[in-house]
């Protein structure tokens, strides 16, 4: 049974020495939290995160569509997060019975690094997966693009006291930011994010994702894998994240700030609005 304790801090506060100038002094200062989170299907232990400690159920229900675990929201049968006797957090996720045969069978046993996506695959195939092209989707013109990349920097809650975590963003092309989600893992805040979206019925072809860190091929493979249409992100992507993207039909957007930005891939989706 998990303890359903109150939601653990983001961040904690510690006396540093600071340098400015030639002055020293002694001040507090905010850092981000980082602490290991088990996520386990049917009571079986499957990956440890290291992950910022806040909606850890968007995190397990975004992870599990992301990874494919299951094809589709209606095969998560169940998720609760909370703390075990141990004071260890983890995430119990129940899926269908067929899709739990099929997990024990991949065999994977991952541990997740802040900055790996992709720690712990056994093979080739379970690490770089060719998720399904997408079409169609979202049109995005470019004054949304840039307003919706100066209005998540006020939205990023734990950033602005620490500075040293990433946040990924839904926005809808009419209506701007629906939702943000942070995390020390680049991989993580964007897991949440499809978590929230799914929790809440959303549908992953009316908007598109916006990311603080670089788009790295996990980044590109997630956002497709749920039927993302547009990736937008704040630093660069690499070559194998171009390449995935122009495969699969996802407009890759980077070095996406508030009045400019790079389009690697698939242009079309973004319309160009002049500015003023």
């Amino acid at each position: 049974m998990l303890e359903r304790s109150p939601t653990p801090a983001t961040h904690c506060e510690v006396t540093v020495q600071r340098w400015r100038d030639g002055e020293i002094e002694q001040v507090a200062d905010d850092v981000a939290e980082e602490v290991p989170v088990a996520l386990t299907y049917q009571g079986v232990p499957h990956v440890v995160m290291l992950a910022t400690p806040a909606n850890l159920e968007d995190l397990a229900v975004g992870f599990t569509l992301s990874e494919m675990i299951v094809d589709s929201p209606s095969e998560i049968q169940s998720v609760e997060a909370g703390a075990r006797e141990d004071g260890a957090l983890e995430v119990r996720i129940g899926i269908a019975a067929a899709k739990f045969s099929e997990l024990l069978r991949r065999q994977r046993n991952l541990t997740g690094r802040t900055g790996c996506g992709l720690c712990g695959a056994q093979t080739v195939e379970d690490a770089i997966r060719q998720p399904k092209p997408v079409s169609g989707g979202v049109r995005v013109d470019t004054k949304s693009l840039h307003a919706a990349l100066l209005a998540i920097r006020e939205q990023q809650q734990i950033n602005l006291r620490t500075g040293s975590v990433h946040a990924a963003a839904w926005v809808l092309p009419d209506a701007g930011i629906q939702l943000v989600r942070e995390d020390v893992g680049r991989h993580n805040a964007l897991d949440k994010v499809i978590g929230a979206v799914t929790r809440a019925g959303g549908d992953f072809t009316s908007g598109y994702f916006v990311v603080t860190s670089r788009a790295s091929y996990e980044m590109v493979q997630k956002a497709v894998t749920v039927g993302g249409t547009l990736l937008a992100a704040v630093s660069a992507p690499t070559a194998f994240a171009v390449r995935l993207a122009e495969a699969t039909g996802l407009t890759l957007i980077g070095f996406a700030r508030e009045r400019q930005h790079v389009v690697y891939a698939h242009p079309s989706r973004l319309l160009c609005t002049p500015t003023t």
